[in-house]
């Protein structure tokens, strides 16, 4: 099970979380206490192996949340360093550098030593008041108990949307086509190039390049949201060649829209909808 903990870094909340007895940070927190807008902008150069998403239960219901490992975070950490290129004063470049080094620091010398030693983030009253710290380990062990039932709970409630195939506009047209489709198909549903799209794709940690070929990455690769097709043909010289294309099941087509959606990237049918509502007003 993923346990999500809590951290205050100078009055913004950071939350981590335990994968296979690694630490984990939500990209989006760190980014908050920067003031880094554009997080995937900043995750843009981080390798495969740095970042990843992970089911969390939010305001709007299960969502895929990006997080980053210990070598994530400091590469995430590296791409914020201030630029005075990008219209900083030397004063605010300096003020960036320190707060990132405050950062930093609590990191590696607060938050990881203690959840190493201890499994949780002990402040210095937890560490001097017996009492407090046996009401935090109880609030902990509820804590735990709520996780395991929202974990649950979430599963179910996926499940369930699943087999429901909410109504939506764009809903709509996707279970009216039952063809896999191509990513060219796809991206022309938001005015954008299968090559915008796969791009897209390989940012979020979805695929990964092979030859000319675009493939799903391990967590992915059996939920059934693509396949694959042959197609033969002659080479230059009269020989029999063969090449091999992914397309995109409907069900990855509404995996795609959820993540575009997530970006604030709506399909073309629902901008023209959002505009018509707003000019009813």
């Amino acid at each position: 099970m993923n346990e999500l903990k809590l951290f205050h870094f100078e009055g913004h909340a950071v939350r981590t979380l335990q994968k296979a007895g690694e630490t984990w940070w939500v990209a989006k927190d760190v980014c908050e206490v920067f003031g880094e807008t554009n997080r995937n902008r900043a995750m843009r150069n981080l390798d495969a192996d740095e970042k990843g998403y992970t089911q969390m239960t939010t305001p709007r219901g299960p969502q895929e949340v990006a997080i980053v490992n210990e070598p994530g975070l400091y590469s995430l950490l590296f791409t914020m360093r201030p630029k005075k290129a990008r219209g900083l004063t030397a004063e605010e470049v300096t003020d960036r550098e320190n707060r990132l080094k405050a950062f930093k620091r609590w990191v590696t010398h607060d938050v990881l030593p203690m959840i190493r030693q201890h499994g949780l983030y002990a402040t210095e009253e937890l560490l001097q008041n017996p009492d407090f710290l046996i009401k935090t380990l109880e609030a902990l062990k509820e804590t735990r108990a709520y996780n395991q039932r929202l974990e649950e709970e979430n599963r179910i409630q996926i499940q369930q949307i699943a087999e429901l195939q909410p109504k939506a506009s764009y809903y709509d047209v996707v279970l009216t086509c039952k063809d896999a489709v191509a990513i060219s198909t796809i991206a022309k549903d938001y005015g954008k190039s299968g090559k915008w799209l796969n791009r897209y794709l390989h940012e979020r940690g979805v695929q990964f390049r092979q030859g000319s070929t675009w493939l799903l990455y391990q967590r992915y690769a059996s939920l059934g949201y693509t396949t694959t097709r042959t197609h033969a043909f002659k080479g230059t010289g009269g020989e029999p060649r063969a090449k091999i294309h992914t397309y995109w099941t409907q069900k990855g087509r509404l995996f795609i829209y959820g993540l575009l959606k997530e970006d604030g990237i709506l399909p073309l049918i629902e901008q023209t909808h959002d505009e018509d509502e707003a000019m009813s007003l």
